[in-house]
């Protein structure tokens, strides 16, 4: 038997002083309130009552802190998984603001449909899609849990919508550990819930790609 439902969490609140664009960049983990949210997410999904028969994050520190939560509330280690990490950017390491007012980085504006500042939308829905499946049919039972980052949980949603993975980066539904669910059905991927389990007043949250 294949997984029940397959969980895409987004990490807590990182801690981003300088309120940079972090991208890949090392060194950048959980805030306080990040840990809060991330335990919040992991009590939500435990509180289910579900059985959790495999546990995956990306490799990047705020997903794998964001993962501790369930490895204690459910027993099992995570799976680091590269597919399901944020995607490149090369805006890293800037505050978008003063990026954005540089004449020299408008050349990364030119075609927000690929994007041209990052890794393909195409190619992040492709790799998170092969990471999904594989996961599902390789659970033997249960729920599969994934932490992962805002920008391929979006496309993720939108590809599975049926719509165009172009689109404001400001407006995204993908709060702060927020988890949204999804179930295969043949070979058809369906979302079945999305819900914002932790407590995100006041938070930071500027540095996603």
């Amino acid at each position: 038997m294949p997984a029940d439902r397959l969980h895409l969490v987004r990490h807590g609140e990182v801690h981003n002083p300088r309120r940079v664009l972090y991208g890949r960049l090392p060194g950048f983990g959980l805030s306080a309130d990040g840990r809060r949210m991330a335990r919040q997410a992991a009590q939500y999904i435990h509180g289910l009552g579900r059985p959790v028969g495999a546990l995956v994050c990306s490799p990047l520190q705020r997903a794998r802190e964001s993962s501790e939560p369930f490895t204690e509330l459910l027993g099992m280690d995570p799976l680091i998984d590269e597919r399901v990490i944020e995607p490149t950017n090369v805006f890293e390491g800037k505050r978008m603001s003063r990026a954005l007012r540089n004449p020299m980085n408008w050349r990364y504006l030119s075609r927000p449909e690929i994007p041209s500042w990052g890794e393909p939308y195409e190619q992040v829905v492709e790799r998170m899609q092969s990471a999904m499946t594989q996961l599902w049919h390789e659970t033997e039972s249960g729920d599969v849990v994934v932490v992962s980052h805002q920008l391929p949980i979006w496309v993720t949603h939108l590809f599975v919508a049926g719509l165009p993975t172009r689109h404001d980066p400001r407006v995204r539904r993908c709060a702060l550990s927020s988890i949204t669910t999804f179930e295969l059905v043949g070979d058809v991927w369906r979302e079945t819930d999305y819900v914002e389990p932790a407590s995100t007043a006041d938070a930071v949250d500027v540095g996603a790609v």
